[in-house]
């Protein structure tokens, strides 16, 4: 009677027959670590990139809320009716408010930079409750309050101190806004979501009264609202700010812009898994390829094994658990290139790390099927060779 080889017996055969040619094994497995590699940094990445957003949209919240007037006719910015604050705080669901004012003041390090060359800063105009509102931090000193509104001191933004070279207020600091000089009180953290602040610098509206004769006309109005209602006071809020003319404010949510950037990550995301998955069928591929060579070249080996009493079905598991064994060793190969690469990423551009498990597994598993059916034709055709044929060629 036939002794059936057991299912760690068929292994131990399948892992020798892989292990008797390991330089074949490697190339093999490349095609298939490459796509499962690919397959992991991508989704890596981009959980990873999700994970950093939504942990910023969090810090920054998303019922913020910016109104600003439209451009007019030629290009010139409109002004917003006298009391526009006044109108906004009136909104039920509005919880904060606050403006600024945007002027063409310039901007230089010293009097010895020309008036040509310190373009590019812009000098806004602002209230002490901004930081607050748009949920910006300082980095360094103070921003200004009601105490330094009439003083001619100023705040930077994380782009603005860059550029004038400001990196720290261990010492007393000025700049030169137009023919005056300000001490320079507090630097910005990067705001995330107002790239514009970031390349401002910051004066109260008492000094630029003073100083400029600059008026309290505000030019942009910042609003944090309950965020239950935050898409209602979005379609109030124009017409609240302006009642004859509501299509001359535009309005927006800063956070929009993040999410659609999410979005396009998305996008790019499942292009790049696409290329993913090319490389795992050009692997699955590879596989079927070298197995059925081996078959080939095996004949000998199986004939024997056949007349000394293995089984088709051995047979066919046999072949079947080499090609099964060379897309998994290449799978779990992938998973940690592919982790490696997102950690790598990661620590370079500063973001959370994260890497979704229940993916990971699925790329092993995925790995694993694709082996198992490019193994699937050899196998059968390894198990219809004739021992007797087989030996005599």
């Amino acid at each position: 009677m036939k002794q059936k080889l057991k299912v760690i017996d068929l292994f131990m055969v399948a892992l020798y027959g892989v292990k008797a040619r390991r330089g074949r094994a490697a190339l093999t497995s490349i095609g298939i670590g490459i796509g499962i590699a690919a397959i992991v940094a991508v989704t890596g990445i981009s959980a990873s990139g999700r994970a950093d957003l939504l942990a910023t949209l969090e810090s920054l919240g998303t019922n913020l809320i910016k109104a600003s007037p439209q451009a007019g006719f030629f290009g010139t910015q409109e002004k917003l009716p006298d009391g526009v604050l006044g109108m906004v705080e009136r909104i039920g669901p509005v919880q904060e408010v606050t403006s600024t004012t945007q002027t063409d003041l310039l901007v230089r390090r010293t009097e010895f930079i020309s008036e040509f060359e310190g373009g590019g800063i812009s000098t806004v105009v602002t209230s002490p409750e901004l930081l607050d509102v748009v949920g910006g931090k300082l980095s360094e000193g103070r921003f200004i309050n009601n105490g330094l509104k009439d003083i001619p001191v100023t705040v930077l933004g994380n782009v603005t101190a860059t550029r004038l070279g400001i990196t720290n207020l261990s010492v007393p600091t000025k700049i030169l806004i137009e023919n005056e000089w300000f001490g320079v009180v507090g630097i910005l953290e990067e705001l995330e979501i107002h790239p514009d602040l970031d390349r401002s610098v910051f004066i109260g509206y008492g000094v630029a009264k003073t100083l400029f004769n600059i008026d309290e006309e505000p030019t942009t109005i910042y609003v944090r609202a309950n965020p239950t209602y935050i898409e209602d006071v979005v379609e109030v809020l124009a017409p609240s700010m302006n009642p004859e003319n509501p299509d001359q404010v535009s309005v927006s949510r800063p956070s929009d812009a993040l999410e659609a950037q999410e979005a396009a990550e998305v996008a790019f995301t499942n292009l790049l898994l696409g290329l993913g998955s090319v490389a795992l069928l050009v692997g699955g591929v590879a596989i079927a390829n070298v197995m059925v060579m081996s078959v080939l070249e095996r004949r000998m080996e199986i004939g024997v094994r056949r007349s000394i009493g293995a089984t088709r079905k051995e047979i066919r598991y046999q072949f079947l658990l080499e090609s099964v064994l060379l897309s998994g060793v290449g799978g779990l190969v992938g998973v940690l290139l592919g982790g490696g690469i997102t950690l790598g990423y990661t620590e370079y551009s500063n973001i959370i790390f994260s890497i979704p498990i229940l993916q990971v597994l699925g790329a092993i598993l995925l790995a694993l099927l694709i082996g198992a059916l490019s193994g699937v034709y050899p196998a059968i055709k390894a198990s219809k060779i004739q021992p007797a044929e087989a030996v005599r060629k």
